[in-house]
């Protein structure tokens, strides 16, 4: 992604449209003193949550499009609020409080379309908190069997009803009613809450089942690993001035633009739980993450920042890739923070406390990024980012966007009004699980945590509380460092274990083979996997539940037929359950060596989450390393699963059709994509029907369900301008196939692209102007 930082495109401001007419009625009934009795399609609790903070929250039983909370602090003023949702329960915080205060509070909700009002109900801040239905279990335990199981839940609390979900998901009063024992016939996860009216809900429980495998047994490996020489971990007792000249010493050899783009340097920095007055400026090949379970564990009192740090930058941020932040609050000092990046620079489980900056200080432009699981309390400003995905997040506001801004299940977005400004957004998102992450237990031992599924989300799944999900103890793990290599690699998934990826650049003779349900491949500062010899890089049996984060495919010299592969051809099992997950995985082709691979990831496995990843044939580099024969590629990603979804797809630069979608029920929320730069004449680059050039994104001819939002094409032919491209877009015309928010643009105007989609859409035309296609058909 090199683009001219004197190409002239738009800038447009931050709006949002920020009015909310809530309809109240009057409500009859007055309960004082204490919580009401719930009404049979609702429950609904007033808690503390401190000194001066109570929580109000309704679950309803049915979910609502809305719930709407209105109340009176102390007699004075009634305050009226849409509420927000977080596995299945809409919530409120109520500031300012002080023991002895009586909040008068009553809820209108949607129920199956029409409206309704409760009564209202009396909270008294100050008095003992709202006792819980205590935690439920599970019988036998979560863990490895041979035969089908017969789970029993129970909870100590008497007169209380437990609902339950097998999928992974986060239970809500309306999910599955515990009435007996449970089958689990197939490897499986059981999550439960306990409810009763007049008692807060119980703490989520969860148990996995694997069944009808052997089981394996991880050699054993210690719970306080070693994680290599370029793992740097702070600690709050080091005084910031050693912290800060770590920091300063590691971006002094990442930062630079022209030097370590392409270098193999890789570095982690990790914060142990605590509070620390440092700024860490994240450089290539870097990654910042915090050590509690929970954001707000370790707390940064200066700055995670990314900008145009270089003279060689020009001042726009067109090529900040490969960096990323996690898992940590930031008190930005002056207010704000300024994250200004371009691909496969994500930005997850992050406490912003107050504003977050999008773009360079300059005002430069930035190519597009990714956040997911993250709060940001004040404004968010895009400005000149060129595109942008949130997920699953919570915005106190957001400002600005210039071609194809998306979000879905983030409370705090803008609405959508694509293509004026160039917003769309969904109000949750369909499936969703956040990434497995290290942290440090209370007994100062390293664990991973993994989230589990959510569906229909909103919200970051931390903002009322911990993340439901498991945790797996290090000694499950093999940490792979500086000599390992494929045979030993492949030796501890043989064994049983988990990998986790310290930051490195690895060389593979041979693939590497996920072939046990649930394991996961964990890696921070780019661990990098080279395969050599034209070998695939690594393959992933058609099982539940893998997870992969945090890896870099880079293409060797000689060329592999793929570099990741999900499931093997004809992959058939239903997955819908404990799908896998690739999150933060990225995949390149030239730039730092001659890289050659037809393929960078082929999804045969149903139901798989593709959740960021960017797949970038290279359009710059090493000198000898980019070019249309240098740096070979044909597909980013072909996807010939069912029931697959991808959030936050970024694919760049391969040489034919560079997204290729077979499977049905197919979901994609937010593309971003350039076509090849360096084709060498029209003639070389015809379709075999000798139709101009190859679209970006193709529907196969046979499916009959697939859907999309949010998708950007942008060509940049500068070796030869004259050549065009038919299409971006190429999809079935039936009604089952429906893609929403559609633009291409010519950058610079370097060649043309005809239509949008299939014979839809007008031609590129000059100045860097967007055509757009607000739905289709």
């Amino acid at each position: 992604m090199l683009r001219s930082p004197e190409r002239n495109r738009r800038r447009r401001p931050g709006w949002r449209a920020a009015v909310v007419a809530l309809v109240l009625a009057v409500c009859s009934t007055l309960l004082v003193g204490g919580v009401a009795t719930a009404a049979d399609d609702y429950t609904q609790a007033a808690t503390s949550l401190s000194a001066t903070q109570a929580q109000i929250a309704f679950t309803p039983t049915t979910a609502a499009a809305y719930v709407d909370v209105h109340y009176v602090v102390a007699g004075q003023g009634q305050q009226n609020f849409r509420m927000e949702l977080s596995g299945g329960t809409w919530r409120k915080t109520v500031s300012g409080l002080s023991s002895g205060t009586v909040i008068d509070y009553w809820f209108t909700y949607e129920k199956s379309g029409p409206q309704y009002d409760t009564p209202h109900f009396s909270y008294t801040h100050g008095g003992s908190t709202m006792p819980a239905v205590a935690t439920p279990t599970f019988s036998p335990a979560g863990g490895t069997y041979s035969t089908a199981q017969t789970v029993t839940i129970s909870t100590t609390t008497a007169g209380s009803t437990i609902r339950y979900t097998v999928d992974g998901s986060t239970p809500t009063a309306s999910s599955t009613l515990y009435s007996g024992p449970i089958s689990v016939p197939t490897t499986r996860t059981i999550t439960a809450i306990g409810l009763k009216a007049g008692l807060a809900n119980s703490a989520t429980a969860s148990a996995t089942y694997t069944i009808g495998t052997t089981p394996v047994s991880c050699t054993t490996q210690p719970d306080v690993p070693n994680f290599g020489p370029n793992t740097r971990i702070f600690d709050p007792s080091m005084s910031s001035a050693s912290i800060q000249a770590q920091l300063d010493a590691d971006f002094a050899a990442q930062k630079d633009t022209l030097t370590a783009q392409m270098a193999n340097r890789r570095v982690a920095h990790l914060f142990k739980p605590g509070a620390y007055s440092v700024h860490d400026d994240v450089g290539y090949y870097t990654s910042v993450a915090g050590l509690g379970q929970n954001p707000g564990d370790v707390v940064i009192n200066g700055a995670v920042t990314v900008d145009a740090f270089n003279e060689s930058d020009q001042g726009v941020a067109l090529q900040n890739f490969w960096r990323s932040a996690e898992n940590l609050a930031v008190n930005p000092i002056g207010g704000s923070n300024r994250w200004a990046v371009a691909q496969a620079a994500p930005f997850r489980r992050m406490d912003i406390r107050g504003n977050l900056q999008l773009y360079p200080a300059s005002y430069g432009f930035a190519s597009g990024g990714y956040i997911a699981d993250s709060k940001v309390s004040g404004q968010t400003a895009s400005i000149s980012q060129q595109q942008w995905y949130t997920r699953d997040s919570n915005l106190g506001s957001w400002a600005g966007g210039v071609w194809n801004m998306v979000f879905s299940g983030t409370p705090g977005a803008p609405p959508t009004t694509f293509p004026n400004p160039p917003e769309t957004t969904l109000a949750t998102t369909p499936v969703s699980r956040d990434v497995p992450y290290l942290y440090l237990d209370s007994a100062g031992k390293y664990r991973v945590f993994t989230p589990a599924l959510r569906t229909n989300a909103s919200g970051a799944s931390w903002a009322n509380g911990s993340t439901p999900g498991t945790s797996i103890p290090m000694s499950q793990f093999y940490v792979v460092k500086a000599g390992d290599t494929a045979s030993t690699i492949n030796s501890a998934l043989a064994s049983g274990c988990n990998l986790f990826f310290t930051p490195g650049v690895y060389h593979l003779n041979q693939t590497l083979n996920v072939t046990r349900a649930n394991t996961v491949v964990l890696g921070i500062g780019y661990p990098t996997l080279i395969p050599d010899n034209g070998v695939n890089a690594m393959q992933v049996a058609d099982v539940d539940g893998v997870r992969i984060k945090g890896l870099l495919f880079d293409a060797g010299t000689t060329n592999s037929a793929a570099l990741l592969t999900v499931g093997p051809s004809g992959s058939s099992a239903n997955h819908a359950a404990n799908p896998t997950t690739l999150q933060d995985v990225f995949f390149r082709i030239g730039g730092s060596i001659a890289g050659h691979a037809t393929t960078s990831l082929i999804v045969n496995s149903h139901n798989t989450i593709i959740d960021h990843i960017w797949a970038w044939r290279a359009d710059h580099g090493n000198a000898g390393t980019w070019g249309w024969t240098q740096a070979t590629g044909d597909t980013g990603l072909i996807v010939n699963g069912n029931n697959v979804l991808a959030t936050g797809l970024f694919v760049e630069h391969y040489q034919k059709t560079q997204v290729i979608w077979n499977g049905q029920g197919g979901r994609t929320i937010f593309f971003q994509n350039e076509m090849p730069y360096d084709v060498p004449n029209q003639s070389s680059w015809n379709r075999p029907s000798g139709r101009n050039g190859y679209a970006a994104y193709k529907v196969a001819d046979n499916v009959t369900s697939h859907e999309a939002w949010g998708l950007g094409s942008y060509n940049f032919f500068n070796v030869n301008p004259s050549v065009s491209a038919y299409n971006a877009f190429e999809a079935p015309n039936n009604a089952g196939v429906r893609f929403h928010s559609l633009c291409t643009v010519s950058l610079n105007y370097q060649g043309t692209i005809t239509h949008v989609i299939n014979d839809t859409g007008a031609v590129t035309p000059p100045g860097t102007v967007p055509v757009n296609v607000v739905s289709y058909p």
